[in-house]
């Protein structure tokens, strides 16, 4: 019990500077700021990019339908490679439209039915399809027979057996 004790050390004051007298904190001084000061024009900020390029859109009137929709409207070649994109990845394309183009509540408002949660499929899906100019035909003729209608395409995988992928091409003409 005594060789225990014994081998404890003992470490030795250490001695403390009373040259600086402890100071209570006051807070912050003015100059060590957490803040940037404000400038008189908040357009003068910049993060390194254009400003004006990251302005919100209107909240109100910005309905987006599905994906790319935040974009212009796609031209036919972009189209044409989002349906490579779909067949590449053995999705099977769909064209569906739809003349409100959203989810919205006609027919029932109890909770859990909303009305537009599913499109009219034009035609039936294109199974074994390997061309996107032939789903690009069907996106024309569509739009000609329901010029007043949103006109969209999908990818359905019938290994998953869900949408994969699903794209606006066409709004209707106003």
């Amino acid at each position: 019990m005594a060789s225990i004790s014994a081998s404890l050390a003992v470490s030795a004051p250490v001695e403390v500077s009373t040259s600086t007298p402890n100071r209570a904190f006051s807070g912050l001084s003015k100059s060590a700021s957490l803040f940037a000061p404000k400038s008189v024009n908040p357009l003068s900020i910049s993060n390194g990019s254009r400003v004006n390029a990251m302005l919100v859109v209107d909240p109100y009137n910005n309905l987006k339908y599905e994906t790319l929709s935040y974009l212009p409207p796609l031209t036919d070649e972009q189209i044409a490679k989002q349906v490579d994109y779909i067949i590449r990845n053995g999705w099977i394309p769909c064209v569906e439209f739809d003349r409100v183009g959203s989810v919205h509540r006609t027919n029932f408002s109890g909770s859990g039915y909303y009305d537009g949660r599913y499109w009219i499929m034009w035609k039936l899906p294109m199974f074994g399809c390997t061309d996107a100019a032939a789903v690009l035909r069907e996106i024309a003729e569509c739009a000609k027979a329901h010029p007043d209608s949103y006109v969209r395409v999908l990818g359905f995988s019938a290994l998953r057996q869900v949408q994969c992928a699903g794209f606006l091409v066409k709004k209707p003409s106003v």
